[in-house]
C-alpha cells in the first residue's frame, strides 16, 4: 500500500529494452535506500514496481508488457525524473489517501492555469473512467494524492501548492503530457457496486 505522498523525484539513469519488456535503473536518494531489499515495492509515478537489483543508490526494476501499455513509464528516457514512494509500513502516518499502486489509465494534461503561489492543472480521462470523478474526491496523479477541484464531463482539475510543484514532476508537466491515474479504491468500489446492483435490477 502507498499513501500518495511522494518522497522524491528520482532520475532514470539506465534502460535496457527487450521485446514487450523493459528494465530501468533509478538513482534513488540515499535515505530511500535504507533497508531497501530485492523484492520490495516502490511506486514509480504511482505504479507499483518490484526491486530487482541494488547497487549502492542505483536500484533496478522490471516493467512487463501490461505496465508499458497502461502507464507512462515506457515513454521515459534516460535523464527523466520519476515520482517515487516506498511502500507504507504499519504505523506510518497516512498523509494522503490509501493507494494500491495499480494504474487504471492515463490522462492527458490539457490546460495549465497559473496563479500566484499555486497552479491549476486540467486533465482529460478516457470516457469510460469519467464515472469515477467526483468534486472533492481523491485521485492519484503520477503517484501523488490529490483532491479533485472541479469536474467537467471527463475533464477534471487539481490545484497544486508550491511544495508539490517543487517535490514532484508535476511542476515540469506541459500540455500534451500523459500522467498515470489511480482512482480512489473506495470510490471505484462504490461506483462499480452500484452499477452492478442497478444492472441486476434492470434485468430482473
Amino acid at each position: 500500500m502507498f499513501t500518495g505522498i511522494v518522497q522524491a523525484a528520482a532520475e532514470l539513469v539506465a534502460i535496457e529494452e527487450k521485446q514487450d519488456f523493459r528494465s530501468h535503473v533509478l538513482a534513488m536518494p540515499g535515505a530511500l535506500c535504507e533497508g531497501l531489499e530485492i523484492g520490495a515495492s516502490v511506486a514509480h509515478n504511482g505504479c507499483c514496481l518490484t526491486v530487482t537489483g541494488i547497487e549502492g543508490e542505483r536500484v533496478s526494476f522490471d516493467l512487463m508488457r501490461e505496465t508499458l501499455r497502461l502507464t507512462n513509464l515506457g515513454e521515459l528516457a534516460i535523464g527523466d525524473r520519476v515520482n517515487v514512494e516506498r511502500a507504507a509500513r504499519f504505523g506510518d502516518e497516512i498523509g494522503g489517501h490509501a493507494m494500491s499502486g495499480h494504474i487504471i489509465c492515463m490522462a492527458e494534461l490539457i490546460e495549465i492555469d497559473e496563479a500566484p503561489n499555486n497552479r491549476r492543472l486540467w486533465f482529460e480521462l478516457p470516457a469510460s473512467y469519467a464515472r469515477f470523478l467526483f468534486e472533492k474526491g481523491y485521485i492519484g496523479v503520477d503517484g501523488i494524492s490529490l483532491t479533485i477541484g472541479e469536474v467537467r464531463g471527463r475533464r477534471f482539475c487539481v490545484n497544486l501548492i508550491p511544495e508539490t510543484l517543487a517535490r514532484t514532476t508535476l511542476g515540469a508537466r506541459i500540455p500534451g503530457d500523459r500522467v498515470n491515474i489511480e482512482v480512489d479504491p473506495q470510490t471505484q468500489a462504490i461506483v462499480e457496486t452500484v452499477e452492478r446492483v442497478l444492472a441486476a435490477r434492470s434485468t430482473s
